[in-house]
């Protein structure tokens, strides 16, 4: 094998208010918080409707993103994260050993992108128009109705 890809792309909603902090030098921000994103399926066996909620930690240490962060994503927000998976072990006070599994999101390889915002503006409050409907939002001519009347072509071509 040439290589690997550590990425990850989530879409789900924010738990709870980011927190957000600065460095002990108090320059730069950094920022955590958890988002929630749900798996629904119906149970072949007996034909009920279930569904999973997996939480996934978020963290970004860089100081443009934790800014955006704090401006821009509440509790409920639903939110776009593009980042790497890592694995943290430490020793807590008791001695015990805790293992995290987060997301970490920088600057140059990961996004945070609040997605309800991104929709407002494209509902035309931030300007452009608003979403074609149909099947020309999708690139593709809408399809004639079979028991809409054929439009028959003109005889005489003016030129």
């Amino acid at each position: 094998m040439a290589g690997s890809v550590n990425r990850v792309i989530l879409i789900g909603h924010c738990g709870r208010d980011p927190e957000v902090r600065s460095s002990r030098t108090g320059g730069a921000k950094f920022a955590n918080f958890s988002i929630a994103t749900t798996n629904k399926w119906r149970d072949r066996e007996t034909g009920e409707r279930k569904e999973a909620t997996h939480w996934h930690r978020i963290v970004t240490f860089s100081d443009d993103l934790a800014r955006e962060v704090e401006a821009t994503i509440r509790k409920g927000s639903l939110v776009q994260v593009i980042g790497e998976l890592q694995n943290r072990k430490w020793t807590d006070d008791k001695g015990v050993e805790r293992y995290v599994t987060e997301i970490v999101v920088d600057s140059w390889r990961g996004s945070i992108a609040n997605v309800d915002r991104m929709a407002t503006r494209s509902l035309g409050e931030g300007g452009g128009p608003p979403p074609a409907e149909g099947p020309e939002a999708y690139g593709r001519p809408a399809e004639r109705r079979p028991d809409a009347p054929r439009q028959q072509p003109t005889p005489e071509v003016p030129f």
